[in-house]
């Protein structure tokens, strides 16, 4: 993969991490001295998450996988370096543009989904240009798998998916039809995780060890799964049901198998560390997952402060790690060191603590939010030191990886 593209991809995401993570130290603050409120009217609390949520998803969520997708499809010469690097900046232009449309109190309502008129356009804009860039460059390569090519083409909807499920006339902001997240639901969209790691050391070209047991045993996993995940209810079925139970349940299967599949690949020594921890993270995720969908659990938990937590789990826990693998295994780099890999990972594990806390707490006193100079106070004040912690981190991060590649020794 060009030099020069590596280092942008790595620059774009880790300057949106640091942005993000910026905006939710703020959220924390704000979160434990409400009145900090008035003196920031009208950029308030309400105005500020959209900017956290979505350039967390879209911009250090997403570009990390970009880069994956440029590594693989992209030749490696200046022409297909000036093509990516110009979709990286539209693709950056179109999250600013939103931000600002957010702070302007311009939001369409519908969770990660925010974008509204004009910015919904460029940002879908934004989105065809960076598919359209991949694609024709792609056609300069010759050694693009078929089922890479398939893929490909299916990811050509995703603008025009984005932009029409952010439309108001598809779908209103909150479904009154829908009771909730069904076992089914979740089940679809952990294999989905599942499937795109399975990818993963294909687009990023890693030498595959000489056995190939944990690849075919990866592979016939994920086809009886996904038979599973055919056989069960689709509807609004409740958590009792045995089948949504059995079927969420069913993923800890994937505990060893997934760990087992990736030890079959040669990883680049720097990002071994990585690996392990979106490893430990990723078990957390499943079993806790597991455990709060359960009925009696997850009455008590709904709607508090232990979803928070499980969404940091996998974002700031399992997706940053892997993350991190992804950008030190797109080319040479100079790696983060092992102290800001202790402070992110320690402070990301005190953020899901305490929200895990407070979380159990309102399940059953749902007043405890409201009481100042209490467990919520203690809570939240956790939540904002490990969030400067993970801030530290990130910038670390940009300062380090965001050198040229050259300037690696």
């Amino acid at each position: 993969m060009n030099a020069t593209v590596v280092t942008a991809v790595r620059r774009h995401s880790l300057v949106w991490l640091a942005a993000a993570n910026a905006v939710g130290v703020l959220l924390a603050m704000l979160l434990l001295w409400p009145e900090l409120n008035d003196p920031l009217a009208p950029l308030t609390y309400g105005r500020w998450v959209p900017l956290h949520l979505d350039w967390q998803l879209y911009g250090w969520c997403a570009l990390p996988l970009v880069g994956l997708l440029c590594g693989y499809f992209l030749p490696d010469d200046a022409r297909a370096a000036t093509t990516a690097r110009l979709a990286l900046w539209v693709w950056s232009a179109g999250l600013l543009v939103g931000g600002l449309g957010w702070l302007r109190g311009n939001v369409g309502g519908k969770l990660f989904l925010d974008w509204t008129g004009g910015d919904r356009d460029f940002w879908a804009f934004a989105g065809l240009v960076l598919w359209a860039s991949l694609a024709w460059q792609a056609l300069r390569r010759t050694d693009i798998a078929r089922w890479a090519w398939a893929m490909l083409l299916a990811l050509g909807a995703v603008p025009w998916a984005l932009h029409r499920a952010g439309s108001p006339e598809s779908f209103p902001p909150v479904n009154p039809d829908s009771g909730g997240a069904t076992g089914a639901s979740l089940l679809g969209s952990t294999l989905g995780v599942v499937a795109i790691f399975g990818l993963v050391p294909w687009l990023l070209r890693l030498p595959a060890k000489p056995d190939p047991r944990a690849r075919r045993l990866y592979a016939a996993g994920f086809l009886l799964a996904m038979a599973l995940f055919a056989g069960i209810n689709h509807g609004d079925a409740s958590h009792h049901r045995p089948d949504q139970v059995i079927g969420l349940g069913s993923l800890v299967i994937w505990l060893p198998l997934v760990w087992y599949y990736a030890r079959s690949f040669v990883w680049v020594p720097a990002s071994r560390r990585w690996l392990g921890a979106a490893f430990v993270w990723w078990c957390l995720l499943v079993v806790t997952g597991w455990l709060d969908f359960l009925p009696g659990i997850s009455e008590q938990v709904k709607f508090t402060n232990v979803l928070v937590a499980h969404s940091h789990l996998a974002m700031a826990g399992m997706v940053t790690s892997l993350h991190l693998v992804l950008l030190l295994n797109l080319g040479p780099a100079r790696a983060p060191t092992a102290r800001s890999f202790w402070l992110w990972q320690a402070g990301c594990a005190l953020h899901v603590a305490a929200l895990l806390w407070i979380g159990w707490r309102e399940g059953v006193e749902p007043g405890v939010l409201y009481v100042r100079g209490g467990v919520a106070d203690i809570c939240y004040g956790l939540r904002l030191l490990a969030g400067m912690a993970m801030l530290a981190a990130s910038m670390h991060w940009l300062v380090t990886l965001g050198r040229h590649a050259s300037d690696t020794p």
